[in-house]
């Protein structure tokens, strides 16, 4: 790794390996010894998977935005965010992307000329993927919005 991608991290080398500096972390510490399934009912299942369909909406070519009210509905849902990633096609176009989760992802694709964007919410463990749609709804101001919901994983 050369320096200028560990600008970017804003790490300091010089004070990371002297004896009193604090350990510093790129990525969140997760359990990796937890498996995340649900167990609701009676039923044990992998996850949550909530699909939603939005019409008549605004900022659809506008990453920042996006990546900011996907990243609140995870936090919203109680998530832990990994990396989020947004590529916007043109000036003028649409946007993809996908905020990773210890407990699975967001992901959204935008057609802005048509008003419309299909967003994916799969969510594991103590997270509710319904708790991230309010501020989803409240940065896209959608006229319609389509929700259903899918238990992933189930366990037979």
């Amino acid at each position: 790794m050369n320096s200028h991608a560990l600008a970017e991290f804003d790490i300091n080398l010089e004070d990371a390996t002297t004896p009193q500096a604090e350990p510093q972390t790129l990525y969140p510490v997760i359990d990796n010894t937890k498996d995340y399934f649900i167990e609701r009912d009676g039923v044990r299942y992998a996850g949550n998977h909530v699909l939603v369909e939005v019409w008549d909406a605004i900022h659809l070519d506008n990453p920042t935005i996006i990546e900011a009210a996907l990243c609140q509905g995870a936090r919203d849902a109680g998530a832990t965010i990994l990396h989020s990633h947004f590529h916007h096609f043109s000036p003028y176009s649409g946007v993809s992307g996908v905020v990773v989760l210890a407990e699975s992802h967001i992901s959204i694709h935008t057609w802005p000329e048509k008003a419309y964007a299909a967003i994916d919410i799969f969510m594991c463990g103590d997270c509710d993927p319904h708790d991230a749609l309010p501020s989803i709804k409240k940065a896209l101001q959608p006229k319609s919005m389509d929700v259903s919901a899918h238990k992933r994983g189930v366990i037979k």
